[in-house]
């Protein structure tokens, strides 16, 4: 935890709430209200959260319909955090420093006090509460052809984990108890499953690409670290994730077809095009000269089935090569920059309120959107927030990369001597980094290696660790 506290400081990010944001929350007595007429009474649907197990600010809520034809009617509901957290309160100002929620195995650093995030503006089971609703309709061919925009009354009826309904979904497992509590609700994640499936065909059709990036967690029995473990990609991830994309793209349209300026999420066309190409060559591909995301993601999708075991290794070079996500403004009537990695046009951020500033700003714009007032963000005002999210976001991941690379050498220092398989993820004239696969982590080659590649697989024996600077050193052994 100290080592979290000291990273995020290091970082130029805010570890506890000051003083008049802690003040402001004790003034707060309930969830937020709003009496205005237009806001619809949605809670007899049948909502429900599919989150982390241990997820307790809970951002979103889903529902659908099946229509005739095969077309599925989609509501997503986000909290409406900006019902409690007013623009240039000192809540509000705290977010704005951090911009997002850090999240490390030893402690979770919340963009927003725990009594709102997890209770007062979280869509709690059980509870009424304000939120943002999106509605698609998605056709048989899961294009999107109508959707809207309202602010709603919400009341979660099931609250859901990853694993526990994924494993039901590939029928491994039991209707998780929450959701056999709810008359129709088996039915309901089956149709939800069912229509992101089609979602998630159809953006990798159009060439959206199919990443698996290296994510180890640490399991703590008190202080101590007693495993790491790699979070694995499943059914019911897949479902949040396809109605999240969807959701962020009809919010984009949504506010650029209100004629006004709107932050995006976007994924610029590879600069380092080349050098992709030059990895597929590797492999005895070829890629075309210019950009392409359908033909990268047809390598990908190759590669993953011929070579599982390297993939998480070849995904983080092309995910260096693309260059990461920014935030940026842009106004009606320009030419989009889009999401490459995603292949849309028009991506926003807008669906995690309680956890990313950026989201709570679109929530902000989709309000004023919806009342017919004044944008709550001047032109300046959003090309700032665009830029300090940005370069905010990128502390915070060097924050959780930090602490990881912490916790591994905190269970591995107990295993000095011991030797491991492993395979080789990166090189350079003067490092070579390896990572082994039980328990998952990754840690440099003490001693040069001649004419070691990346992906070749190695023996390797763990020679020292240094917890507080998070180095794991091995040595080749064969």
């Amino acid at each position: 935890m100290r080592i979290a506290t000291t990273a995020m400081a290091e970082r130029g990010l805010e570890p506890e709430f000051p003083a008049a944001a802690r003040k402001e929350l004790e003034a707060i007595d309930g969830p937020g209200r709003d009496t205005d007429p237009r806001i619809r009474d949605l809670r007899a649907l049948p909502w429900c959260s599919i989150d982390n197990d241990d997820s307790l600010d809970l951002d979103q809520l889903t529902a659908c319909e099946v229509l005739a034809d095969g077309a599925v009617r989609v509501h997503v509901a986000v909290a409406d955090v900006d019902s409690l957290v007013r623009k240039g309160s000192a809540i509000d100002a705290h977010a704005l420093a951090n911009t997002t929620s850090v999240y490390t195995s030893a402690k979770v650093f919340p963009m927003l006090p725990e009594r709102l995030s997890t209770d007062l503006t979280s869509l709690n089971p059980g509870q009424d509460r304000l939120a943002i609703v999106t509605e698609m309709t998605v056709a048989a061919d899961a294009s999107v052809t109508h959707s809207a925009v309202c602010r709603a009354l919400v009341h979660n009826k099931a609250k859901l984990a990853y694993d526990a309904v994924s494993a039901w979904i590939d029928g491994e497992g039991a209707l998780p108890e929450a959701a056999q509590a709810v008359p129709g609700m088996d039915a309901q994640l089956r149709a939800q499953d069912d229509v992101a499936q089609r979602l998630r065909m159809r953006r990798h059709a159009q060439g959206s690409l199919e990443l698996e990036t290296f994510q180890p967690r640490a399991l703590f029995d008190g202080e101590k670290v007693v495993d790491i473990r790699q979070q694995v990609q499943n059914r019911a991830r897949q479902l949040i994730e396809e109605l999240m994309i969807a959701t962020n793209t009809c919010t984009a349209r949504f506010l650029a077809d209100s004629g006004g300026a709107s932050l995006r999420r976007v994924v610029r066309s590879p600069e380092r095009w080349l050098r992709i190409a030059e990895v597929a060559k590797r492999y005895g591909e070829v890629l075309p000269s210019q950009p392409d995301s359908l033909a990268l993601e047809a390598f990908l999708a190759r590669r993953h089935r011929a070579d599982p075991l390297r993939f998480p290794d070849l995904s983080l070079v092309i995910v260096k090569l693309m260059g990461s996500g920014e935030y940026v403004v842009e106004q009606p009537g320009a030419t989009p920059i889009g999401h490459f990695g995603l292949a849309v046009r028009d991506y926003t951020h807008s669906t995690a309120p309680n956890r990313r500033f950026p989201d709570l700003i679109t929530s902000r714009m989709l309000k004023a959107v919806l009342a017919g007032t004044a944008p709550p963000y001047s032109l300046a005002e959003l090309a700032m927030l665009a830029q300090h999210c940005t370069q905010q976001e990128d502390a915070a991941q060097k924050v959780e990369r930090r602490v990881r690379k912490s916790e591994a050498a905190l269970l591995l220092e107990s295993h000095v001597g011991q030797s491991f398989d492993a395979i080789v993820t990166g090189h350079s004239e003067r490092d070579s980094w390896v990572r082994i696969f039980s328990p998952p982590a990754e840690g440099r080659l003490a001693e040069g290696v001649p004419d070691i590649d990346v992906g070749q697989k190695l023996r390797v024996k763990l020679v020292s660790t240094d917890v507080e600077r998070g180095f794991i050193d091995f040595v080749q052994t064969d």
